[in-house]
């Protein structure tokens, strides 16, 4: 029933112009397990590969770390997200779960049901491995020290693969964004190999090789030519389903239909950048951690097409610079972001394998050499690895010419829904609240959004105090899905314990909460934010709810006040959810948090009707009191909850002192 009822919620998210085109694709599936449709075995490739990546001198790096990685993966020890050091063996059982072990059968890929954990076991953890981000590892590796293990650690895995993953048969001949993360490591790999003239493809044996890949390559492109993520699922996936089929087609033009594809990548990832993107520079998924991959996809591809003598338009860079500032507007003077949205932990190319590589700090890097930013390079610290290697030694020479520190203004996202207030910004005594009043997600599914309109993060002195408390799970653990994505795990308020967004699936939610400002003035004595949102006006006796966020920034103090109108009788909750290292002291009337130095007084009182506080701390019945910085790993955090039930409407005031110590940040 569980399978029936999300199809037809899934439907209710089509037009019908999407119902036609899931049917066709249906029918083309089918076609093709009759072995109508199928990619031509590819004639012998003529030319040569394309340009794209120049591997820095190896002294510019320090080799240990890239060694000690590709070690690991040669004993057969591979990272899937929580699982460090899994033991996957090497090569690895492809098709194999490393979580469940589960094996999913060897049927034609477009027939599997990849939905069905009882099938597939947690797909998400099956698929990594085999986006091959192991493979650049073993590739760098090479590059810094000319060791032949390596080298044929390559090949080894590379035909494992394909013995293990014939064309069009089970797991991973389903997703075209799969296809096509895996089609942008092998490029890089390519790339950092030696191309054409790599040592992997010496004598006839290597030549044999160098076929089978390259067949494999235009499988791979055909494949997602065939299966775009259109109508309702065209988000991120869409784009990087662009992104592979131009990185396939860009970096081996051997055949008549690459031309093509070319093309038509190009010309689709750059309008769906733009359209996925505000113009101040939001993703539309309304997802922090998606935002950074979506600016990824942006960066590898401008990179690839700049080093084949093409680009693309004027307006796609602004894009792109647009979208880090919002990046820098959201770190805090600690370097942390919040983690707003859904977060998946994917990596398009695993460019650094230190485990204390900053992902965000790395783009705004990127962005200070290419934009010439000071302010870009002030947050970011260094250039760093990933984009020695992405865009090479000149980039770092141009990075480090920048001043090394420019004032700039906050700037501010009303298009993307998302206001910063606060005072001493890049400071030790900055205090920054970030507030969403931001569209649920992106299209009709908006598959990554989670229900927390009108939520409210708070950093003081560079330490996250109030959070958003991240995302932990995905296709499998539904309980623990639907809780990272409800309104209580977030800074917002909650009527009758509904979320202000109806679930509809693990990717798809059904009646949407809208959320609009209604004033908003960041300057003055006194900075005021105003907005509301409609998620409960769908109940029986609706509900609107309206905050209101007075900051005065003499006294580093917040006044947030929630009104929810309506007629009849509602149980109605405040919560706020705090950063795991937060240690807390209850008063009588009063929290008193503290972070690392850092300490924040809060109070929640209401003049209409008697107030009730619970606090929640790690539990598993109910779900509460959670925080996940990464894919499926969680930890104890506290919830704070006031609840109360009120008559004829509600109005309820929290007032946040904040007292920034600098002592903490020297």
């Amino acid at each position: 029933m569980s399978g029936l009822l999300w199809k037809l919620n899934r439907l209710r998210t089509m037009d019908p112009a999407e119902v036609l085109y899931r049917v066709e694709q249906l029918v083309h599936g089918k076609l093709q397990n009759l072995g109508v449709g199928l990619a031509r075995q590819p004639a012998v490739p003529s030319g040569r590969s394309g340009r794209w990546l120049t591997p820095p001198p190896p002294a510019l790096l320090d080799a240990i770390p890239y060694l000690q990685a590709a070690d690991e993966v040669l004993a057969g020890r591979f990272n899937v997200f929580a699982m460090r050091g899994a033991p996957l063996g090497f090569p690895p059982q492809w098709n194999q779960d490393p979580r469940t072990g589960t094996v999913a059968p060897m049927v034609f890929g477009k027939t599997l049901n990849y939905r069905d954990e009882r099938i597939v076991g947690d797909i998400k953890y099956l698929w990594e491995p085999s986006r091959h981000l192991e493979l650049v590892t073993l590739a760098q590796a090479w590059h810094l020290s000319r060791d032949a293990r390596y080298l044929s650690g390559v090949r080894t895995l590379l035909e494992s693969w394909m013995d293990q993953c014939p064309y069009m048969v089970g797991v991973h001949w389903v997703s075209s964004l799969e296809h096509s993360v895996r089609l942008v490591n092998w490029a890089a790999a390519w790339h950092l190999l030696g191309g054409d003239e790599s040592p992997l493809f010496a004598g006839s044996d290597g030549a044999r090789f160098k076929q089978r890949w390259l067949t494999s390559v235009f499988q791979h492109c055909h494949f997602i030519s065939g299966h775009f993520s259109k109508h309702s699922s065209a988000n991120n996936h869409l784009l990087g389903e662009y992104m592979g089929l131009l990185f396939g087609a860009m970096t081996w033009p051997m055949w008549p239909e690459m031309r093509g594809w070319a093309a038509l990548a190009q010309r689709g990832f750059e309008a769906e950048a733009l359209k996925q993107n505000t113009h101040d520079g939001v993703n539309k998924e309304q997802a922090v951690y998606y935002h950074h991959e979506v600016m990824d996809m942006m960066l590898l591809c401008g990179t690839l097409l700049r080093a084949n003598g093409q680009d693309f338009s004027a307006a796609y860079w602004e894009r792109l610079q647009r979208m880090t500032d919002f990046v820098h507007a959201l770190m805090n003077q600690g370097g942390e972001i919040p983690m707003i949205g859904d977060a998946d932990d994917a990596l398009m190319v695993r460019w650094d394998p230190r485990p204390d590589f900053d992902l965000y700090q790395a783009l705004l890097a990127s962005g200070a050499a290419l934009f010439s930013r000071a302010d870009f390079k002030f947050k970011a610290e260094q250039f760093g690895d990933k984009n020695l290697w992405l865009l090479g030694a000149e980039a770092a020479q141009a990075f480090e010419l920048l001043p090394a520190r420019v004032e700039a203004p906050v700037p501010q996202f009303p298009e993307g829904g998302y206001y910063i207030m606060g005072a001493g910004f890049d400071t030790p005594s900055e205090v920054k609240a970030v507030v969403d009043c931001a569209p649920l997600g992106y299209l009709s599914i908006a598959a990554h959004g989670h229900a927390d309109a009108l939520a409210m993060v708070l950093s003081v002195g560079g330490k996250e105090i109030l959070s958003d408390v991240g995302t932990y799970a995905y296709h499998t653990q539904k309980a623990w899905r639907d809780y990272f994505r409800a309104t209580h795990a977030h800074n917002t308020v909650r009527v009758d314990e509904q979320d202000q967004s109806v679930i509809g699936g693990n990717f798809m939610w059904l009646d949407k909460a809208e959320a609009r400002c209604l004033k908003f003035e960041p300057s003055g004595p006194i900075q005021h934010f105003s907005g509301t949102h409609n998620g409960y006006r769908r109940l029986s006796d609706a509900v609107t709810h309206q905050r209101d966020i007075d900051f005065d920034a003499v006294s580093s103090c917040f006044k947030v006040n929630d009104q929810l109108s309506f007629k009849g009788e509602h149980i109605i909750e405040v919560c706020w959810n705090l950063h795991e290292d937060c240690t807390v002291e209850v008063g009588d009337d009063c929290l008193t948090i503290c972070r690392d130095g850092q300490t924040v007084h809060l109070r929640v009182v209401s003049s209409s009707a008697p107030l009730t506080l619970s606090g929640r701390k790690g539990e598993d019945n109910p779900i509460g009191g959670w925080i996940s910085h990464r894919f499926d790993e969680k930890t104890p955090s506290h919830q704070f909850i006031w609840r109360g039930r009120f008559v004829g409407g509600a109005s309820i005031r929290t007032e946040i002192a904040c007292t920034p110590s600098t002592i903490a940040q020297e």
